[in-house]
């Protein structure tokens, strides 16, 4: 690989949007672009998606000379990290380095969950504690709803996150899909009054919840744009409508048992342990969810420094990437000035 190439390719792909950066060996951040999410399948369109994105990151950096078309043949950076949602098996992970791998586009490729990004994001470039390596919780609350746990000896305590076949509830998907419910049963007479009778069709243009599930039903509303009915979930709770008031709370305890198992896993309930919480709906900065989650976790394990990710995840990712190219600590902090005024998307 060139000295003269980046020295890193950072990837963050989420189920709603994916961020690339670029990223030079003293952390100047070169690039950053936005597009569509990660496929719900492991295949050719997931690095369709990744590839599009890179060639508008070269291009953006001004490296179109690298290859004339910006991503092809020729290597783009030293080292590539890429943290995506819907890569869940170990063999998934492995599938997509090697497919990675093969477009060359740099000299080595990591793959992980898009978790670990939203971790390292939210971790002190010196590891806590005085350990050899980076180490805390992460959950990312977005789309979906997902918890990673690294122990100062390397060990890991994760999820396989699939849904409810695999036990979680959560994330824009958990929240939206709640929110019709309570809807069609508040129309009905089967639950309790709420104000998402109304909010719920109201944000798709319809009169009524009945019309969302036609909808729905029908596909003429995407079942993808459920989980956009998170901020209104949030908005209606912090008017103080009861229903959606429980569901904030659900989800505050549904973050709370991912994070206590990880920690209990990990026999780190007595550590100073950090617990990055990232993701579009705890980026919204909803009080009522934040100071629950908040409360749940330093009652049970009151060492632990709860911390929410203000910048967008990708910063981790690209931090992993310097960390591969044995940058200093000075490139670290550059690199995090540079995403300080990149927040994290709201919910």
């Amino acid at each position: 690989m060139s000295e003269a190439l980046p020295a890193a390719l950072a990837i963050d792909g989420g189920n709603s949007k994916t961020d690339v950066a670029l990223v030079a060996q003293d952390g100047t951040l070169l690039a950053l672009v936005r597009g569509p999410g990660m496929p719900v399948r492991l295949g050719a369109e997931t690095v369709r998606v990744i590839e599009e994105l890179i060639r508008s990151a070269v291009r953006r950096a001004g490296l179109e000379h690298a290859d004339n078309d910006g991503a092809g043949a020729g290597p783009v950076a030293a080292h590539l990290v890429a943290c995506v949602a819907n890569v869940d098996l170990p063999a998934e992970e492995r599938e997509l380095e090697r497919m990675l791998r093969e477009q060359a586009w740099t000299g080595t490729t990591l793959v992980a969950n898009d978790t670990y990004a939203v971790l390292r994001a939210g971790l002190d470039d010196v590891p806590a504690a005085g350990a050899q390596q980076y180490w805390g919780v992460g959950v990312t609350c977005g789309t979906g709803i997902n918890c990673i746990g690294l122990a100062p000896d390397g060990s890991t305590a994760g999820f396989l996150a699939l849904g409810m076949t695999t036990g979680d509830w959560g994330g824009g998907g958990g929240l939206g899909l709640a929110a019709q419910w309570n809807a069609v049963r508040a129309a009905d007479g089967r639950g309790p009054q709420t104000a998402l009778r109304e909010a719920v069709p109201a944000y798709f243009g319809l009169k009524e919840p009945l019309d969302v599930a036609e909808a729905l039903h029908l596909g003429e509303i995407s079942w993808d744009r459920i989980a956009s009915l998170a901020p209104i979930v949030l908005h209606v709770a912090d008017a103080g409508d009861e229903v959606a008031r429980g569901l904030v709370l659900r989800l505050a305890q549904e973050i709370f048992l991912l994070v206590r198992s990880a920690v209990s896993r990990l026999e780190l309930a007595a550590e100073p342990i950090p617990v990055v919480l990232g993701g579009g709906v705890v980026a919204s900065g909803n009080a009522l969810l934040i100071d629950r989650v908040t409360d749940l976790i330093t009652s049970e394990f009151p060492a632990a420094d709860v911390r929410i990710l203000r910048q967008v995840p990708v910063a981790g990712a690209a931090l992993m990437g310097l960390h591969l190219a044995s940058a200093s600590l000075g490139s670290k902090k550059r690199l995090r000035a540079a995403f300080a005024s990149r927040p994290a998307a709201g919910a």
